[in-house]
């Protein structure tokens, strides 16, 4: 239709050359037609009536052009088309020239959709195209149009299996369209009514309009009903507006907003939840359970700019008003599982060799329903000298910091519990590497620090005071790796890789950490109070590499390191020091006095881009068991089936502390199947936690979806063990079934509770 603003003005030219339509400046007619003046303002073209322009082409069976009207008619089989593949046919078209507004008569058009912006299996063997009809379009302005009682459709043949008709429809080209009395209808079904929508007809990938509507159900939130407004507000900057109606406990009202530009990018949700009063059957007791009305609300954001070359900032927010709230109604269940709440914010900057940082941040984990822990800085000022050389074979580098650390405890029957701050730490260290030998290195450094508090621990009362207290500490190590024994060897019998290499790197290191007098009296809240002193340390491990030069989707062969086993220990002189070493997990805080730490091990394989896992445990060498084991593993196969699978335990020791309790130990599988076609027109997603010690499922989720052409849909069913979870359980399972259609052309969306989230093969806005 754009391309007949060309077609008029070209058209009005010939009005000047009174007579002959041939060798036109800009436009080719055919021989096929007839050319006659009616009058002097009324010039007449009959026949196979055919304008060439540039890029577009025009055809009718009569053209009447009236020069003191400045207007043109053209009747009988009136066809425009664009190289672009857009297409216009009507009955009949009237137009000025001059005001280039005009009124088309019984029109259809159709336009081709960008192939970036569709999902091909939608189509299947059509060309992805919108068509569009009614029974008078006016062009009324510039790059506005209107359309009476007409409408369009993405799904292109001679039965189109939806279709939206409309009693107006006010098109602003490549912009929107605004339909009064809309009609969506399904296989010939009207579906739903809407008395006024706005649609996108951008050709830009993102365009302001509402998205498709996601229907729910569950046992807590009863039918749902979920709403979406997208406003593409910018190239760099869009917003979201989610509504959710809870037929069974209330409503909820959302928010996103996404920008990226030069000097930083950023995101901000919120989610806003009113519920009234509602009563369950209480399965445990027989007595009905009340949920009191309660309004709370979700907040989560990150943003990072960078506000000149060398300073920047970033912000964080993760925060929840009710912790009993976001166990009941989150989809994902690691959110619904996450208990802490936090928010933050940092400056800093660098310049040359030294950098300069503040960060103000605090969060909060809840132990219970009303039970929590709150730690941060208010605020915590970082500045660093990197490492630079200062003499010889000699480097030096120093770290400070001061802090407001906050500290508190609130617990349901004993009250708050202070245990905040000030600290500083300033931390010169000298570093002298030798490198003599290729297959032999020798790092040997020295660090000073002195750290100050201004609460400590008194030994008599064993409470917190106001009683400052100093540390001064002399770290010095030594670390050995090597030597290092490398074997290479060819291998042309297989396809696999052309070379290998396998790396053999041994490595010891002694630390010696000169005495703390007063570590009793030192509060611990981080690994910089848990220091002790007077300890001599010995570190031992082997680590194994193996590099396959290799290439994949035709690139060029490079050495890939695809399998690394790494094993170490360490030995310390004072047995209280293997549960203050942060380098080991399982005895960070637990475990018994060892001179001892556990036996670390750790594997990780990447032996194709398809195939991939970890493995990790800590085992005790003094009662002969494994503490930990995780592992993980990662399957592509052919782009149409991924499976992610993961192991996380934390196992029982008779004698040991922190693990000889059924309340300490943990043993979950977790699993995650995506199931596709090569076209995507069939998959299916298949997910579930499962606690292997008390033998439940956590969570099951399935996901089916199925692309047919010019439509779809995508079905999702729950599980959710809430009794195995939460803190607070209204009902012991909550069953959650999701209901999505998709239309060619028309974007859904994931809701903000998780509901056809990313990776589950569901259309996201």
């Amino acid at each position: 239709m754009v391309r007949i603003i060309a077609f008029l003005l070209f058209t009005w030219i010939l009005t000047a050359t009174n007579g002959s339509a041939q060798n036109l400046p800009g436009i080719e007619t055919s021989r096929q037609m007839r050319l006659e003046q009616l009058d002097a303002n009324h010039m007449q073209l009959t026949g196979l009536v055919e304008i060439d322009g540039d890029g577009w082409q025009f055809y009718a069976d009569q053209v009447d052009l009236f020069t003191d009207e400045s207007r043109l008619v053209a009747t009988g089989n009136v066809v425009f088309t664009a190289v672009e593949g857009g297409r216009v046919a009507a009955e009949r078209v009237e137009f000025d020239t001059e005001a280039l507004t005009g009124v088309f008569y019984n029109a259809t058009g159709s336009t081709p959709l960008l192939e970036e912006d569709i999902e091909p299996s939608m189509f299947g063997t059509q060309e992805a195209e919108m068509q569009f009809w009614g029974e008078v379009i006016e062009k009324i302005g510039p790059r506005t149009y209107r359309l009476t009682r007409g409408g369009f459709t993405s799904c292109v043949q001679p039965t189109p299996r939806w279709h939206m008709t409309a009693s107006s429809v006010t098109i602003n080209l490549d912009e929107y369209a605004v339909m009064r009395n809309s009609v969506l209808s399904v296989k010939g079904v009207p579906f739903f009514y809407l008395p006024i929508l706005y649609y996108p007809i951008q050709t830009e990938g993102r365009a302001t309009g509402f998205l498709m509507p996601t229907y729910g159900a569950s046992s807590i939130r009863g039918p749902s009903l979920s709403n979406a407004f997208f406003w593409a507000i910018g190239r760099s900057q869009d917003a979201t507006v989610f509504h959710d109606l809870f037929t069974s406990t209330g409503q909820a009202l959302g928010s996103e907003y996404r920008y990226v530009g030069n000097a930083g990018r950023g995101n901000f949700t919120s989610y806003f939840l009113d519920e009234r009063e509602n009563t369950y059957p209480n399965a445990y007791s027989g007595n009905d359970f009340v949920v009191p009305a309660r309004r709370s609300y979700n907040l989560t954001g990150d943003i990072r700019h960078s506000l000149t070359d060398s300073i920047s900032a970033r912000g964080r927010v993760n925060y929840f008003s009710d912790v009993a709230v976001q166990q009941m109604y989150q989809t994902n269940i690691f959110q619904a599982t996450n208990s802490s709440r936090a928010y933050g914010g940092a400056l800093s900057g660098s310049w040359g060799a030294y950098s300069v940082s503040g960060s103000v941040d605090m969060t909060e984990t809840f132990l219970g329903p009303k039970n929590s822990a709150r730690y941060g800085s208010t605020p915590r000022i970082n500045f660093a000298r990197s490492e630079q050389q200062l003499v010889g074979p000699v480097y030096f580098g120093l770290n400070s910091e001061f802090g407001n650390l906050i500290g508190t405890s609130n617990w349901y029957q004993l009250g708050i519990v202070e245990e905040g701050l000030v600290r500083y730490n300033i931390n010169p260290t000298f570093r002298v590497p030798l490198t003599a030998f290729p297959f032999l290195t020798i790092n040997s450094s020295a660090s000073f620090s002195h750290t100050g508090w201004s609460q400590s621990i008194d030994p008599n009362t064993n409470e917190q005071v106001a009683m400052p207290i100093n540390r001064n500490l002399l770290d010095m190590e030594t670390e050995i790796i090597g030597p290092v024994f490398v074997k290479v060897w060819d291998t042309p019998g297989t396809n696999y890789a052309e070379r290998m290499k396998h790396v053999v790197e041994p490595w010891v290191s002694v630390r010696r950490t000169t005495a703390v007098d007063n570590f009793d009296q030192i509060v611990q809240l981080d690994y910089t109070d848990a220091i002790v002193g007077n300890v001599t340390q010995f570190r031992y491990g082997l680590t194994n590499r193996i590099f396959a030069r290799r290439s994949e989707d035709s690139e060029a062969a490079n050495a890939q390191e695809i399998l690394t086993v790494s094993l170490q220990q360490s030995y310390y002189s004072d047995d209280n020091a293997a549960q203050w070493d942060s380098a080991y997990q399982s005895s960070f805080g637990f475990g018994n006095r060892s001179n001892f730490s556990p036996m670390s091990l750790s594997v990780r394989a990447a032996l194709t881009r398809e195939l991939s896992g970890i493995f990790r445990a800590e085992y005790d060498t003094d009662y002969m068991a494994f503490r930990t084991i995780g592992t993980s593993a990662n399957i592509d196969v052919g782009g149409w089936f991924s499976q992610n699978a993961g192991l996380s335990q934390r196992r029982y020791v008779q004698r040991l502390t922190g693990f000889n309790h059924p309340s300490f130990l943990t043993n979950y599988l977790n699993s995650f199947t995506n199931v596709r076609t090569r076209d995507n027109t069939l998959g299916g997603v298949y997910s579930f936690n499962f606690d292997l010690t008390l033998n439940r499922f956590l969570q099951q989720r399935v996901l089916a979806y199925y692309n047919a052409q010019c439509c779809g849909f995508s079905i999702e069913y729950q599980e959710y063990n809430l009794s195995g979870i939460g803190f607070f359980t209204p009902v012991p399972v909550d069953r959650r079934f999701n209901l999505s259609f998709t239309l060619a052309g028309l974007g859904t969306f994931s809701n903000m509770l998780g509901a056809f989230g990313i990776g589950t093969g569901a259309a996201q806005y």
